[in-house]
């Protein structure tokens, strides 16, 4: 069975309280990617576990502790599945802040829910992908949603985008979640993020922000300029995603934005 995970954008991040269990609350508009996709192809096979293998682009990791395996494990530790073998080919950039790792967690879930006839409500994989990652249960109904707690609890919001472009950007170097969270300083603001949202979109520059912005820039100031490279080809709103290294900007829509950018990652696409 194949499967195309899909990557998100965060439209405003907001890092608002430390927690007791060593995480942070957040709340962020994520909004689904649907043209970027990594392929993930489950199969059964013998045996009483999972088989991992990778192609595309580096996997940051050994392959035992890649998310696909760890939701196999969650699953596997609830309920009667068998052996399977797992090829991800990945696409989608890591250490940039599109949450590529965490969508292929969920559709791994999603998968064997489908695979092994479990059948599985989304509100009980949303609470299995809870425990995988923080914005991992985003990709099982993989909607616009607003996103609180640790990012798991999701609001669907109805806000669309429909007739904008998006261009995203990532340069070589990538931004782990750690080195982002390090230099953050927790915050509330008075005005919810969803009442910035509701202005027009090219009003969101003055008030919806991503909370990594100033620490990320500081130790990567190409993003910074990359950002406002957006601004300087017309974007109607620009900025980093998730804990980054990854920028994007809204357009309005028609043709294509120019792409050049150097040698970076590019990949843009027509909201819906």
């Amino acid at each position: 069975m194949l499967f195309f995970p899909n990557c998100k954008i965060n439209i405003g991040l907001r890092v608002v309280a430390r927690r007791a269990d060593g995480y942070h609350d957040i709340e962020t508009w994520m909004v689904p990617v649907r043209g970027l996709c990594d392929i993930v192809e489950i199969v059964h096979a013998p045996g009483d576990g999972a088989e991992f293998v990778s192609s595309g682009l580096a996997v940051d990791c050994p392959p035992e502790k890649n998310l696909c395996l760890r939701a196999y494990r969650a699953l596997h530790e609830r309920f009667p599945i068998g052996g399977v073998r797992i090829h991800l080919h990945k696409i989608v950039p890591m250490g940039a802040g599109l949450g590529g790792g965490s969508a292929d967690a969920a559709f791994v879930v999603k998968g064997l829910s489908e695979l092994f006839g479990l059948n599985l409500s989304r509100k009980c994989m949303e609470e299995l992908c809870a425990g995988i990652g923080s914005d991992t249960a985003f990709f099982v109904a993989n909607r616009p949603a607003l996103a609180t707690g640790r990012g798991e609890i999701l609001e669907p919001v109805d806000f669309s985008l429909r007739g904008k472009r998006l261009l995203i950007v990532k340069p070589a170097e990538s931004v782990s979640t750690a080195e982002a969270y390090a230099g953050i300083a927790p915050r509330r603001t008075d005005r919810p993020l969803l009442e910035c949202l509701n202005a027009p979109v090219g009003r969101w520059r003055e008030t919806v922000r991503n909370d990594f912005e100033p620490v990320v820039f500081r130790a990567h100031p190409q993003l910074e300029r990359l950002r406002n490279e957006m601004y300087r080809r017309g974007a109607v709103y620009a900025s980093m995603t998730g804990s980054g290294a990854a920028v994007y900007g809204i357009f309005d829509g028609g043709a294509p934005i120019d792409s050049d950018f150097g040698d970076v990652f590019v990949y843009q696409e027509d909201m819906v």
